[in-house]
């Protein structure tokens, strides 16, 4: 296994789709990773050279934001949003969906499960 940026990607894929492994990585950016290191598309990832899988790694350190950075940003932005009482910052705080979407129905991955009337808890072991 080819290990980059931290992460093990698989051996047995083509290197398009063994890059999209790693978080802020997806199709469209991996081809271009591919096409700036010179490594053919349908190369599977346990072909790589060593010196392609080094170009690759050095492309993704130098250029992009990925893993770790990219998931601490994503938050601070999110964070950004609640403290400064923003409209996207409130719908994030109670849970709902932030995009526009209608919550009278649907929105249950957001919003949970439905709380039934009548319908039985589970008893706590007290």
């Amino acid at each position: 296994m080819a290990r980059i940026v931290g992460i093990d990607i698989p051996d047995n894929k083509h290197i398009e789709i063994a890059l999209t492994y790693i978080y802020g990585i997806g199709r469209s950016t991996a081809k271009v990773i591919c096409k700036k290191s010179k490594v053919p598309l349908g190369t599977r990832t346990r072909d790589l050279t060593e010196e392609q899988a080094v170009q690759i790694r050095d492309i993704i350190e130098n250029d992009y934001k990925v893993e770790g950075a990219l998931r601490s940003e994503t938050t601070m932005n999110i964070k950004r949003l609640m403290e400064i009482g923003s409209y996207r910052g409130m719908r994030h705080k109670m849970g709902l969906p932030v995009r526009g979407q209608r919550t009278h129905t649907n929105a249950r991955t957001r919003k949970g499960p439905r709380n039934r009337p009548g319908a039985k808890k589970k008893k706590t072991a007290a």
